[in-house]
């Protein structure tokens, strides 16, 4: 088994909201799919790091879920600030079931365990140009990324984090968001959110004992990028 991530895909197979139209999107669904099959195996595993589809609730991205189902591997889907269908877990658990979606499951305020890692994690909020900065949701977002990590401490395996939004950005940093990985000691965090020329100012590489990594669909030309090496739990990472 191995881990993928990738995030950003904006799928709208149902809806109108195509990314086509820009630059380095062209025939994103193709390269989104072949890219996949060639690196994905049926027994390996996909984060996809927030912004998964346009569809404004479960039904209208059910589309989407089923491009999602038919690709190998199983999915972890996380909340981006795009994902309007996104509910309840619950809700989503039991429309996933509903729809035949198997290889579907929701981290939200849990931890899934794959591969010999502790996959954690959450949407995350990062002060926006032109934006207010949004305590309310910081501490929200906060709590649920402590969930997370409380719940994948207690596994004994090593804790790996996926955001959507990133904790740093240029001369930007999230406190609250960086005060838990602190806390739970994480060294690898995933992120997407960033697209196009903003990537310039996005971080990869180690910041404060933190191995940050950029996954945007269009960031990284629709290929997953490898979390782990998936051979004998031997954990890893590859560019």
């Amino acid at each position: 088994m191995a881990v993928y991530t990738i995030g950003d895909l904006h799928l709208s197979l149902g809806g109108d909201h195509s990314m086509n139209v820009f630059p380095g999107w062209e025939n994103y669904v193709e390269r989104i799919k072949q890219n996949w099959q060639e690196q994905v195996r049926p027994q390996d595993t996909v984060v996809l790091a927030g912004d998964t589809s346009w569809g404004m609730s479960l039904e209208e991205a059910l589309p989407d879920f089923h491009f999602l189902e038919n690709l190998p591997g199983k999915k972890i889907l996380l909340k981006g600030n795009h994902d309007y269908w996104w509910t309840t877990k619950t809700k989503m658990d039991a429309f996933f079931c509903e729809n035949g979606l198997n290889s579907l499951e929701i981290l939200h305020n849990n931890t899934i365990v794959t591969d010999g890692i502790a996959v954690c994690g959450s949407r995350g909020w990062l002060l926006e140009t032109g934006k207010a900065f949004d305590t309310k949701i910081i501490r929200r977002e906060a709590i649920r990324l402590e969930l997370s990590l409380s719940e994948g401490a207690k596994t004994g395996f090593p804790v790996f984090v996926f955001l959507h939004y990133p904790p740093i950005y240029g001369d930007s940093i999230c406190p609250e968001i960086f005060d838990v990985l602190g806390q739970f000691g994480v060294q690898q965090c995933y992120y997407g959110h960033i697209h196009a020329d903003g990537c310039r100012w996005a971080v990869n590489g180690k910041y404060c004992g933190i191995e940050f990594h950029l996954v945007s669909g269009d960031y990284r030309k629709f290929r997953l990028l490898p979390v782990t090496e998936g051979q004998e739990g031997e954990i890893g990472r590859k560019s």
